[in-house]
């Protein structure tokens, strides 16, 4: 018999989660859960873990994380103050050939594509207060990244506890070549376009991830530190969008550039 969880009193958080997983694997939408389910935004993180506990079950694989609500222009939308995150896994994250990544539209419900800077960690972020500089200390290498964003909630109709359920709304990533150089390279200042079928409709700069990639990503290892997680090494770490999100149909074309490193083309059969 499923109760609810201890931490979040009143609601059953795995069967909100299985609600989600079936969302996800039926590719069938569901109503908001801000509507039916009036859950505060530490019960939407248990769900979230919830939901993630049944996908580490079926043998599924966390590779990293990613951060959201990154732009102000977002999180004033929203009605928030800070970013949220979610785990990235290793079955929907896109292999890239020769600069280009083929990626199925049917894996997705309503799919939507951004821009971002991916860190790779080299080493553990553990400690409490981590700050920008020893996140570059952790870092490898960093690489051009896109993310395929996604919801489960009908019509994209979110709020904060929606997403933050629904794994930060991810879908999906790939990402370019990793680059050692890149990493103690103006990260804030990198410029990133995107060609939409040949057409250019986005562009920004890493400073829209809360004023530097490397401070979104010291924020999410300390955010994580408050559920008992760390960033380990191997870890990947999708910093947040530095562009506007475009909407994708099967067919389309994207094109992403980024100074210092090679074009990444992404097509969606």
């Amino acid at each position: 018999m499923t109760t609810a969880d201890p931490r979040s009193p009143g609601h059953d958080v795995e069967a909100i989660a299985r609600r989600l997983d079936h969302a996800w694997t039926a590719r069938t939408p569901i109503a908001p859960l801000s509507d039916t389910d009036a859950i505060d935004v530490a019960t939407a993180y248990d769900i979230q873990t919830a939901w993630g506990r049944l996908r580490l079950a079926r043998g599924e694989r966390i590779v990293g994380r990613k951060i959201g609500l990154t732009s102000p222009a977002i999180q004033a939308q929203l009605g928030v103050s800070e970013p949220d995150y979610g785990a990235l896994w290793a079955a929907s994250h896109y292999a890239t050939r020769d600069g280009v990544v083929t990626i199925p539209a049917a894996d997705f419900l309503q799919p939507r594509i951004e821009g971002e800077i991916a860190f790779r960690l080299s080493r553990p972020l553990r400690q409490p207060g981590v700050t920008a500089e020893q996140v570059i200390a952790a870092t490898d290498a960093c690489a051009l990244a896109v993310e395929i964003v996604d919801s489960r909630i009908a019509d994209w109709k979110i709020k904060l506890v929606d997403t933050i359920a629904d794994n930060a709304s991810y879908g999906g990533f790939a990402h370019g070549p990793w680059d050692a150089a890149m990493r103690t390279s103006d990260l804030a200042a990198l410029a990133m376009q995107i060609h939409h079928n040949g057409t250019l409709a986005a562009e920004g700069l890493g400073s829209a991830a809360l004023g530097n990639p490397a401070l979104s990503t010291a924020w999410l290892a300390n955010k994580l530190l408050e559920f008992g997680v760390n960033l380990e090494p191997g870890d990947i770490v999708i910093s947040g969008g530095i562009t506007r999100m475009l909407p994708v149909k099967p067919g389309d074309t994207f094109r992403f550039t980024l100074t210092g490193q090679p074009d990444l083309t992404v097509n969606f059969t």
